[in-house]
């Protein structure tokens, strides 16, 4: 019996959307325990043999993409085989004359199977038919090469705060090196006269990575990361930009225009919302699945962000951006994937343990969740307004907002750099002008009650360290990730509730709001048997936070889920100046009536 089927796989036009479609296994599965089952480290590729069959063809089209200019393009797959089985499935390899004997690694800390291909921008790529299941796979039939029109042209801008509130800079992926073509930003107020800006340009080569599989059967060539500063905006004005490359015979290469709105002087009273989660990753428009496959609910979040897009002013991702964990051309996926969020607003990123960690690197912790990284792509990939960027400490302001943002995978512990920063960056916040001071890290410093599922209170050294500085420049509320899923404790110090109410605070507060906001996406993560008196609302889901400040006085806080967007919790703050001076529990220095 023959039978001919079709799909439709979506390719973002030179990312790494898709790697491998396999039809009859759940794209969404995954280990609600925090492993995270991966489909593809089943494929015993390095066992796959030849089994063409004459009868059997796969052909997709259409074979050029972008020729029109698109940015993503749906690729049709049209399958013929006889006797198709349940165990068939199809597979995308870049580059399209994919040769398994050049893939083993050379560390022997790398397991089998060595999964060396993925679609990346620059690569022709092409579709293969498979029988035999995942264990003993052999190939029935190979399709035609799919090419790019422009496999070099500049794609997925992001956008992130400067070292100044009037600086944004636009940062973004091309092929081109400067030997090749000037990288520059066209850009203007909306409707005006617009001018160019230079853009510097970096990458990075497979001896920057650290570890395996970075540095060994996850390595893509990255092409070139280019950053351009738009200097001396006025406050709250529409501006447009494309991203351009003006070539050695004079010609120039133009992405489409994209808009954005810059920041508010700060300080300055207005409407200003801003959204917080942690640990979101990437996973397939199509279905289809990859290598690190556990972030079943990152395209809910994303699309729950987009379709709230025009009510968000600034975003805050802490930590765990991508989960490529080494396999390098999953950041362009997932820079495809956030495009309509961070080309339209600042999408500020923190370092978390699977951008950063990686032994004898320096990392805090001496583990390889990063896969080799060791923050080398979240530093180069991303700009962060900070003094050294492999330091991804920095601090930032947004009107009425003062953002602390520390590295969890750096020491933190008081004497520490990093302490230092952190109590100068609390310290430096001016309360009448920004009276809402916002701690974030990666790792829980404060308080989770699933915190390794015992019950404890999260990383015991934050607390001892970090809670007097939190309670010293009265933080009103501390964000962290890491663990996947949503709780919200009162208003705490040194363990104990401050503040008894808990959907309306006024007044003094006396104490910090401790927020666990890592639902972005990645496998969710269970809470533990003891019933902390401190947690007011828990929530073992995928969701984010949105802060919307409406003046110096009122804040609302709302945690949404990502599947409907239906606000699950939420509290208010309403204070005055005089509410934020006035001293609480080792809040203040001692007075004396002495003369």
């Amino acid at each position: 019996m023959e039978s001919f089927s079709s799909l439709q796989i979506l390719i973002i036009l030179l990312g790494g959307c898709v790697c491998v479609d396999l039809g009859r296994v759940d794209a969404a599965a995954h280990s609600k325990n925090g492993i995270g089952v991966q489909p593809l480290s089943k494929i015993a590729i390095h066992r796959a043999v030849y089994s063409l069959h004459d009868n059997a063809s796969i052909t997709a089209y259409p074979h050029v993409l972008g020729a029109k200019g698109e940015d993503s393009q749906w690729i049709s797959v049209e399958i013929e085989c006889p006797n198709p089985a349940e165990d068939d499935w199809v597979a995308v390899f870049s580059p399209a004359k994919f040769n398994s004997s050049k893939c083993p690694s050379d560390d022997d800390r790398q397991n089998e199977p060595y999964i060396c291909s993925a679609p990346i921008k620059r690569a022709d790529f092409s579709f293969a038919l498979f029988s035999g299941g995942l264990s003993n796979p052999k190939l029935v039939a190979v399709s035609n090469f799919i090419k790019f029109a422009n496999p070099k042209a500049p794609l997925y801008p992001r956008l992130s705060h400067g070292k100044s509130w009037d600086e944004m800079t636009v940062t973004w992926t091309s092929g081109y090196d400067i030997t090749e073509a000037v990288p520059m930003v066209e850009w203007g107020l909306k409707g005006e006269f617009q001018t160019r800006s230079p853009a510097g340009t970096l990458t990075f080569h497979q001896n920057s990575m650290c570890g395996i599989p970075a540095r060994t059967v996850g390595w893509r060539d990255p092409g070139f990361i280019h950053t351009s500063f738009l200097r001396d905006l006025w406050p709250n004005s529409m501006y447009s930009y494309k991203l351009g490359h003006k070539l050695i015979n004079g010609s120039f290469i133009w992405s489409k225009s994209y808009s954005f709105k810059s920041s508010p002087y700060p300080g300055q009273e207005s409407l200003q919302r801003v959204v917080i989660f942690g640990d979101m990753g990437k996973a397939e428009r199509d279905g289809s699945n990859e290598f690190n496959n556990y972030q079943p609910g990152s395209l809910n979040t994303t699309d729950q962000l987009i379709k709230d897009l025009d009510a968000i002013d600034i975003v805050f991702h802490i930590g765990d951006i991508t989960y490529a964990n080494g396999y390098i051309s999953q950041w362009d996926q997932f820079t495809s994937q956030i495009e309509p969020i961070a080309s339209t607003v600042p999408y500020m990123i923190a370092s978390g343990n699977h951008e950063r960690d990686s032994p004898g690197t320096g990392s805090f912790y001496d583990g390889n969740d990063s896969g080799g990284e060791c923050g080398v792509l979240a530093e180069t990939m991303f700009y962060v307004p900070a003094e050294n960027r492999a330091k991804f400490w920095y601090s930032t302001d947004y009107g009425m907002f003062h953002f602390c943002i520390a590295d969890s995978e750096h020491d933190w512990r008081e004497g520490s750099e990093q302490y230092k920063f952190i109590e100068k960056c609390l310290a430096s916040a001016d309360r009448q002008k920004q009276p809402w001071l916002i701690f974030a890290a990666h790792r829980v410093l404060g308080y989770s009650s699933s915190y390794w599922k015992s019950g404890s209170y999260g990383e015991p050294m934050g607390r001892e360290s970090l809670q007097k500085l939190w309670q010293k420049y009265k933080v009103d509320v501390a964000f962290f990730g890491h663990v996947h899923n949503y709780e919200r404790t009162c208003p705490i110090y040194q363990n104990q509730c401050v503040n008894t109410e808990r959907s309306h605070y006024s007044g003094t507060v006396n104490g910090t709001i401790h927020v666990v906001v890592g639902g972005g996406g990645s496998h969710l993560s269970e809470f533990g048997p003891v019933q902390t008196t401190w947690s007011i609302y828990k929530d073992s889901d995928f969701g984010f936070v949105k802060l919307t400040a409406f003046n110096h006085s009122s804040l609302l806080f709302e945690y949404k889920k990502s599947s409907d967007g239906k606000v699950y919790d939420s509290f208010t703050i309403s204070r005055d100046y005089r509410d934020v001076l006035a001293c609480v529990h080792d809040g203040c220095e001692p007075i004396t009536l002495a003369p």
